[in-house]
C-alpha cells in the first residue's frame, strides 16, 4: 500500500492535496473490504489470536450426515487466509458419527485444545461436547478422553456451542447450550471433567432473557460481557445480544443487540466469537452471515468485522461491511 501510494505522489505531484488523500483512502478501503473472510459455507466460527496470528475454526456448513470435519484458516493481517484442511475429523473421535459444530479453542501448557459438539445429542444418546488436542494451532488434533465431556442434558440445555473462558484467577469454565438454555461449568486443570462451582452445583444454568444459543464471553475493565445468539438460525432474523456483569457466573440482564441483518448487505448474522488483538488492543468480532438472496439454511459465510466499546463500556452497534 505504502508503494501504491508514492507512486501516486510521484505521478501527480500536481494534483491538490485532497484529491491525494482520497486516492489514498480508496486503496485503503480496498484494502480493508475482506467479506467473507473464506470462499465455502461456514458457519459458527470460533476466532483466537495465537501470538502474531490470526486464526478462524468454524463449523463446516452442510447437512448433518455431511458435516463430519472441521477446516481452519489462518492470517497475520485479517486479509489474506491460509486453509488448513480437516484439522479434526470423525475418524479421530470414535464416538462422534456426524454434525460437528461450532468449536472452541485455546492454548494452555504448549498444547493447543479444540471443544466441539457432536453428533446433535437427544435424551438416551451417545454424543455432546468433546475435547480435541493437538501440538500445533493447525492440528492434526487427536480425541483427548474418548468420549464426550459433557453428555447430559441438564437444566434443558442441548450439549452444543461450548465456550471455554479462563478467569483472572484461573479457572476455567465452559458456557454451552442450546434449545433456548444456557448452563456454566467449571473444568478440570487437564479438561477431563468438571468440578463442583463456588456454590457446589455442578451446573449452573444462567440464561438470559431471549437467549437460544452460541454462548461467549469476554472480559474488559473490570467486566464480563456475556454474548449469545438470538432468533432462528436458518432465517434472517439471528441476531447477537449481550450483559454485563461483574462475575463470570452472572447475574446477565440483557443490554441490547449488537449484531444483527442488514438488508443491503447481508441476513442472518449471528453465532460468533471475538478476537482481542493485545498488541494494538483491538476487537474484531468474528461471525457468520447469509448472503443477500441465498435461502438454503446452510448457505452461510463467516466474516470479521470491528467491534467497538463507548465511554461507558457498553458495546456499540457492529456494522456489517462488504
Amino acid at each position: 500500500m505504502t508503494y501504491k501510494f508514492s507512486l501516486i505522489l510521484r505521478m501527480n505531484s500536481r494534483i491538490p492535496l485532497s484529491v491525494l488523500v482520497l486516492s489514498l483512502s480508496l486503496v485503503m478501503r480496498c484494502q480493508a473490504q475482506h467479506n467473507p473472510i473464506v470462499q465455502g459455507w461456514y458457519a459458527d466460527p470460533e476466532g483466537i489470536k495465537y501470538g502474531d496470528i490470526y486464526w478462524v475454526f468454524p463449523t463446516y456448513s452442510a447437512a448433518y450426515n455431511d458435516q463430519v470435519f472441521f477446516d481452519g484458516f489462518s492470517s497475520k493481517d485479517l486479509v489474506h487466509w491460509e486453509k488448513h484442511h480437516d484439522v479434526l475429523d470423525t475418524a479421530s473421535v470414535k464416538w462422534a458419527k456426524r454434525a460437528l459444530w461450532a468449536p472452541a479453542v485455546l492454548q494452555k501448557d504448549g498444547k493447543y485444545y479444540f471443544f466441539f459438539a457432536a453428533n446433535d445429542v437427544h435424551p438416551g444418546e451417545i454424543g455432546g461436547i468433546g475435547v480435541a488436542v493437538a501440538d500445533k494451532p493447525e492440528g492434526p488434533y487427536r480425541d483427548l478422553l474418548g468420549k464426550p465431556l459433557v453428555q447430559d442434558i441438564v437444566s434443558g440445555a442441548q450439549p452444543i456451542d461450548p465456550y471455554v473462558f479462563r478467569d483472572n484467577d484461573g479457572a476455567y469454565y465452559m458456557f454451552y447450550g442450546g434449545w433456548g438454555h444456557c448452563n456454566v461449568v467449571r473444568l478440570k486443570e487437564d479438561f477431563s471433567g468438571i468440578l463442583p462451582l463456588p456454590d457446589g452445583s455442578m451446573y449452573k444454568e444462567i440464561t438470559p432473557k431471549g437467549y437460544v444459543e452460541g454462548p461467549y464471553m469476554l472480559y474488559r475493565n473490570g467486566y464480563y460481557y456475556f454474548m449469545w445468539s438470538e432468533g432462528g438460525w436458518g432465517g434472517p432474523d439471528y441476531k447477537v445480544a449481550y450483559a454485563m456483569s461483574k462475575s463470570p457466573l452472572g447475574p446477565f440482564v440483557r443490554l441490547a443487540t449488537v449484531l444483527e441483518q442488514d438488508p443491503k448487505i447481508a441476513t442472518g448474522a449471528g453465532h460468533h466469537s471475538v478476537i482481542h488483538s493485545v498488541s494494538d488492543d483491538k476487537y474484531y468480532i468474528v461471525y457468520h452471515r447469509r448472503p443477500l438472496g441465498e435461502t438454503e439454511a446452510n448457505h452461510r459465510v463467516v466474516c470479521i468485522d470491528e467491534m467497538h466499546f463507548d465511554k461507558d463500556g457498553h458495546i456499540e452497534q457492529v456494522v456489517m461491511t462488504p
